[in-house]
This record gives structure tokens, sequence and C-alpha cells, in this order.
């Protein structure tokens, strides 16, 4: 279908809790088909809503392109919530699509419980553990304006401090398109 521009760091929409869907209309299945699209051209495993622009409570994710999942059939969380988190936790390394070029390890809970609706918005409860525990994690996050960045410690946050710097002023080459604006927002 289309391929959309994604909201870099800085850009107001990442900061904002969204909006939950009423109803899935045509213009609700072409963003969430956009948003495919989008990930895919980019090369990412998952995409919330936010970050194409919309203010709408939707997230997708894909890992099939990923070792060992590739039998791993596309996911769309439309008005979602964590509703129990492990109490083990894990550190692994995260990444951004509206972040790009910056890495960092974030401790999450290996485990959680998750409540949302599917494309028909039919309830649906889903527990999930490892990597597809914490892709659900970080694009839930997304939702309520939060950054993995905001989850690493002091020190990382001072070192990023530039490199985020650049990509809020758009001083960045990557290879797929990025909103023009910090005041981008695609209305629905």
């Amino acid at each position: 279908m289309a391929i959309l521009p994604i909201t870099m760091f800085g850009d107001k929409i990442l900061r904002k809790k969204v909006n939950k869907v009423k109803i899935v209309d045509n213009e609700i299945i072409e963003l969430i088909t956009n948003m495919f699209d989008t990930k895919r051209n980019a090369n990412g495993i998952g995409l919330a809503a936010n970050q194409v622009g919309a203010d709408r409570s939707i997230f997708i994710v894909d890992l099939s392109n990923v070792e060992e999942y590739e039998e791993f059939k596309p996911l769309v969380f439309i008005n979602p919530k964590i509703v129990k988190y492990s109490e083990e936790q894990t550190v692994f390394e995260e990444g951004c699509l509206s972040i790009p070029d910056i890495r960092s390890d974030v401790e999450r809970p290996e485990a959680i419980t998750i409540e949302y609706q599917d494309a028909e918005l039919k309830e649906q409860t889903m527990n999930a553990d490892n990597l597809l525990a914490r892709v659900i994690q970080h694009e839930y996050d997304h939702l309520l304006g939060i950054l993995f960045t905001d989850l690493v410690d002091d020190e990382m946050k001072k070192r990023l401090k530039k490199p985020l710097h650049r990509i809020r002023k758009r001083k960045i080459d990557i290879a797929y398109p990025i909103s023009k604006t910090i005041d981008y927002q695609l209305t629905l």
C-alpha cells in the first residue's frame, strides 16, 4: 500500500499517550496495512501507530525475519493493556526505528500477559516471554509516550545526549522516510 514517514525522537506525538480505537473502519485497516509496509521497508520487528504520526492505540509485531522465529505470524494489537509482568527481569539490547543508530541495554520483565483487541475488535489475551515479550513491552511503551532511552541508566542518558540531539534536528542519514517536522501528526 504505502510507506509512511517515521516520526523521530523529539516529535511531540512520541511523548503523548495515544487515543483508543473505537471502531475499525477502512481508515484503520489502511493504517495497519501501511504500518506493516513501513515496518518492512525500515527492517523493523515492531511499530506503534504514533511512530507513523497516528494518534491511535495500535501496534504491530512481526518477528518472522528473526532467526528461530521464521514461522511467526504477524500480530496486530489494538487498545492493548499489559495486565501482568513477571518478577524475573532480563537485560537485552534494544533499538528503535524512531531513534536510529542508537542501541542500549534495557532491563525488562522476562514475561508478560497482555489483553488487547484484534483487527476485528475481538478481545484477546496473550502470554508472552523472551523476545516477543520484550518487543510487545517496547511497542506498548510507545503508546504511553515512553521511549527505550527513558529506561537506561543515568550514565547512558548522558552519553546519548548528543546523538539524540542530532536525531531531533534531523541530522541523520537513514534509508527510510522520516517525518519532516516535529509537529507532524497524521489525522484519522
